[in-house]
């Protein structure tokens, strides 16, 4: 399938944040059972899909209230439950201003962005927070030394998030040298979750705590699912008592297995070769199972083989040709991309602005923007679908062939008009065109 037709999700994103409501729970399961009872065609498929017995399973409100739980990600009922009797309890601790302090004044929790650190703070955590956030999905990742690294990540940001150089390279040198100056004695959480933001840090910080002699003592929270949170996108949308949650149930030691495939992952993403990242996405990354499908999607990133887009393109240029030929805002083309095509999400505001400009910059325009709005904030700014937009869509045009600047995947560097590794998508992996 081509990625722009891919197909939208079933059921979009709302980006709950894991308060479940039993009453709600109880009335939904009441609704759902009088559904079947109707023979409503979309309740039977829910119920068959759900419920260990499918079709033959009996039509009593403990049938369908066991559907309900295991839509929400539990084993039973009681589970569900339970869960929601926990999470209440602790956030009423928190609404009293007596959270539990789960973790100690000397603990150090890295996470990639700003988005979890109230969160933690409300739910009692007395760790200091580390925010680690260069975003490896976007522009060059080279394999090169530490300065010459900075300078080039440095040089990207600023031309793509609109940053100063000072402020870009003093926020670069904060976050490395604050992972840096971790060591022996030190007590470290990884807060990640499955995308192929997050797993890219990921994978550059196990890289970098594998070649320590002297390693701090590591433990890591990374989820790509949480119990009560159909369509979970990234922690930054739990509530704090959901984070405490995880804290008490999904915290694990880093093995030594994990610091190996981290080093093993980011060498072979800074590598201009992208073969060895995909042959790792093909054999699979069982010691960190969310790995594999999060490094797939960052390389299809790369030229599709059939129209020269990478995903994040070919599924906005979808977007507006879905609009038949109506204007449409960056921000709703940006809300339509996470809520209901990007099947695995990973881009934040400014990084998917700075790949809107990318298609406007083409020499043969793919997308046309509105004089009108041109002078408004980027999210108002209306753009539509030109012809040659939909012929690289058909297929019929190269999008290399028009593009208007380089593009980097990782350590690849796209040049338009040159030959390129690509995706291929009918074989599932890269090639050489």
């Amino acid at each position: 399938m081509s990625k722009a037709n891919e197909p939208a999700l079933a059921v979009p994103r709302d980006y709950f944040g894991g308060r479940l409501n039993l009453e709600q729970q109880k009335k939904r399961a009441k609704e759902l059972l009088k559904a079947v009872r109707d023979g409503d065609a979309d309740a039977v498929v829910r119920w068959e899909a759900h419920h260990p017995k499918g079709a033959a399973a009996g039509q009593l409100l403990a049938d369908a209230q066991l559907v309900i739980a295991r839509e929400n990600g539990f084993p039973s009922w009681p589970r569900m439950k339970t869960h929601i009797d926990t999470l209440r309890i602790a956030r009423q601790r928190m609404e009293a201003g007596r959270p539990l302090v789960p973790d100690s004044a000397d603990m150090v929790h890295i996470r990639c962005g700003e988005d979890i650190r109230h969160s933690l703070k409300v739910a009692g955590f007395a760790g200091a927070f580390v925010e680690f956030s260069d975003p490896y999905c976007q522009g060059p990742v080279p394999r090169l030394d530490r300065a010459a690294f900075l300078d080039k990540r440095s040089e990207f940001i600023v031309s793509g998030y609109d940053r100063s150089l000072k402020d870009a390279r003093d926020r670069l040198e904060a976050e490395y040298g604050a992972v840096d100056a971790l060591g022996e004695g030190d007590r470290v959480v990884l807060w990640f979750e499955h995308d192929s933001y997050d797993q890219l840090i990921l994978a550059r910080l196990l890289a970098h705590f594998s070649r320590l002699d002297e390693r701090p003592d590591l433990q890591m929270i990374c989820v790509g699912k949480v119990p009560g949170v159909q369509g979970f996108v990234g922690l930054g949308q739990l509530h704090p008592e959901v984070l405490l949650w995880l804290w008490e149930n999904e915290l694990k030691p880093v093995t030594e297995g994990q610091l190996a495939l981290g080093a093993e992952v980011w060498n072979a993403v800074t590598d201009p070769d992208p073969t060895e990242l995909d042959r790792i996405v093909r054999d699979g990354t069982p010691a960190l199972p969310l790995m594999a499908p999060a490094l797939r999607r960052h390389l299809r990133e790369l030229p599709s083989a059939r129209t020269g887009l990478g995903l994040t393109q070919a599924l906005s240029l979808s977007i507006l040709a879905r609009a038949d030929g109506q204007k449409l805002t960056a921000g709703r083309i940006f809300q339509a991309l996470m809520t209901r095509h990007e099947l695995l999400p990973f881009l934040g505001d400014l990084m998917f602005w700075h790949a809107l400009k990318d298609l406007s910059a083409s020499t043969e325009p793919v997308i046309a923007a509105d004089p009108e709005t041109a002078d408004l904030p980027w999210p108002k700014r209306a753009y539509a679908l030109t012809e040659a937009g939909r012929r690289v869509l058909a297929g019929e045009l190269d999008y290399l062939s028009i593009a208007g600047a380089p593009r980097w995947i990782g350590g690849v560097e796209v040049r338009p008009r040159e030959p390129a590794w690509r995706w291929d998508e009918e074989g599932g992996a890269v090639r050489r065109a």
